[in-house]
């Protein structure tokens, strides 16, 4: 007599059963809005990380020039590491004029700052809010005088200056810069006045305000990180310039940072060195400034791209 054993092989049903029914699919992972997959993240902070080397590395190297005491260390870099110090630094800060520059620079800068960006506010409210004659090609002619370059500018401005007798003086220095940091800024607050809503202009009116009153009153205050940025971008167009402080400027007493930085540099010789030193120096106040109002700013680009 022989036993027979059947056998039962689970079939596709969710219980084993051959007779149930197949077990649905599991369902594909749907990722939400904003959400990427690994290799494109890997890939994007990837890229992030060669930007952001590829724009720290020459502030790293300057400052490691700016560690060696000899003007020809440039040349053999791995010599620094065995001589680094500050003698540079103290050679600059002590046997220089530089805190006269910083002066003059901080005099020029603030100042252009201040005009610049109240004639940029101004022209940029105007022209978001009044619909006068040739507002829009008033507009574009600002754009177009941002289309030459330096040194097409040069002579005309020169022989202005000349004519009213600026050369040479702070005011005439502090013109030229607000001429070609006004059209920017002007630009710019436009497309940012033109995010604030034209009901808070219209409220001033109920309440009595004037055109001004109201644009100095409400309108300014709601356009502080646009203000933030053009006050930075004015104050750093006349912190870094160099091609009209060297024509305009003559007198040793009243050079800015960046002509005083040229003065490291003859005809024969150039000592590296003292220039590293000097431009780390200068470009701390302006960093410290950035961190400063960093949060404006990113808001104020942000704002002001949002609606031209």
């Amino acid at each position: 007599m022989s036993t027979t054993t059947k056998t039962t092989v689970p079939g596709p049903g969710l219980g084993g059963d051959p007779l149930d029914p197949p077990a649905p699919p599991r369902p594909k992972r749907i990722r939400g809005r904003g959400q990427r997959s690994r290799t494109a993240s890997v890939l994007s902070h990837g890229v992030l990380i060669t930007a952001s080397l590829i724009a720290l590395f020459p502030i790293a190297w300057l400052i490691f020039l700016s560690l060696g005491p000899d003007k020809d260390d440039y040349l053999h870099p791995g010599r620094i590491l065995d001589k680094a110090g500050f003698a540079n630094y103290s050679f600059v800060l002590e046997h220089t004029s530089f805190f006269t520059w910083m002066g003059n620079t901080a005099i020029i800068a603030g100042a252009t700052c201040v005009i610049g960006v109240l004639i940029a506010a101004t022209t940029g409210y105007a022209v978001s809010r009044m619909r006068f004659p040739g507002y829009k090609k008033f507009m574009w002619a600002l754009l177009v005088t941002q289309m030459f370059p330096v040194a097409v500018l040069m002579v005309p401005m020169y022989v202005i200056l000349s004519d009213l007798g600026l050369i040479d003086t702070y005011g005439g220095l502090i013109l030229v810069y607000c001429s070609t940091a006004v059209p920017y800024c002007a630009w710019m607050l436009k497309g940012y006045f033109d995010t604030i809503p034209f009901e808070i202009d219209e409220a001033g009116r109920v309440d009595g305000l004037s055109p001004f009153g109201t644009f100095w009153r409400l309108v300014l205050p709601l356009a502080r990180p646009g203000l933030a940025v053009a006050a930075f971008y004015t104050c750093l167009t006349a912190w870094g310039e160099v091609a009209f402080a060297t024509t305009f400027m003559l007198d040793d007493g009243k050079y800015t940072l960046a002509v005083g930085l040229s003065s490291f540099v003859s005809e024969h010789d150039a000592q590296w060195n003292l220039m590293a030193a000097t431009a780390v120096l200068i470009a701390i106040p302006v960093s410290v400034v950035f961190y400063l109002v960093q949060k404006h700013l990113v808001t104020g680009l942000t704002a002001g791209a949002a609606k031209s």
